[in-house]
């Protein structure tokens, strides 16, 4: 048995699970962007309170480490960081896109393409087989119509993610099935589990967030 605290605030709506293996034990989620960080600690609170369990029983925190917003990456690694230090717990951390190819690999035998929406035409995206091999690393693409097209050419491709109308206006149907959906942290559960039975931690005083190309914070 192992009891996980998962922690997703990578993108629009934040999210933290609390599983015994597979069994959910407790859900909270919030849609505002702007309020991930004044929503993340008295939820990790809640749902600690309303599952009884307390936070010294747990085996780990598995945290999502991007790609994503900026803002918010920083957010959940940093809550992640902290617990696993004050409770002396190991860290697991999952790639975004990785979690979002997880969460449809059982649905398709062809290629799995997560893109997440970085503005503009711009995505976050990594390519995938259905077995979940990395056949394209994590990175930031600007799309055109000559986007992705070795893959389509070859076989079946799925798109998922929140940027997949900005794929299909370009790439347009042929060999393409497209998902508008994101993961949650329930989604994280079974690959955590995973990782936890593997032994797969992380360094937590050097992990940092995936972000795929550089940060720039505005000078007042």
């Amino acid at each position: 048995m192992a009891i996980i605290l998962h922690i997703d605030t990578a993108v629009e709506t934040a999210s933290i699970c609390l599983a015994d293996n597979d069994v959910i034990k407790g859900y909270e989620e919030n849609g505002i962007q702007k309020e991930h960080s004044s929503w993340l600690h008295p939820s990790i609170n809640n749902i600690f309170n309303k599952a009884g369990i307390h936070p010294i029983d747990i085996d780990a925190v598995s945290v999502t480490i991007g790609p994503g917003s900026y803002t918010g990456l920083r957010v959940g690694l940093s809550a992640a960081k902290g617990l696993c230090f004050s409770l002396d717990k190991p860290l697991i951390s999952i790639n975004t896109l990785e979690l979002m190819a997880n969460d449809v690999k059982a649905t398709t035998d062809g290629f799995i393409i997560p893109v997440i929406d970085a503005r503009r035409m711009e995505v976050f995206t990594a390519v995938y087989d259905h077995k979940l091999m990395e056949l394209e690393k994590p990175g930031a693409l600007i799309l055109d119509e000559h986007s992705y097209r070795q893959f389509l050419g070859k076989g079946k491709v799925v798109f998922t993610g929140n940027a997949v109308h900005k794929v299909e206006k370009l790439v347009g149907q042929a060999n393409a099935e497209y998902r508008n959906v994101m993961p949650t942290a329930r989604s994280m559960v079974s690959l955590a589990a995973e990782r936890q039975a593997r032994g797969e931690f992380c360094d937590i005083a050097y992990l940092e967030p995936l972000y795929v190309k550089e940060f720039y914070q505005a000078t007042p």
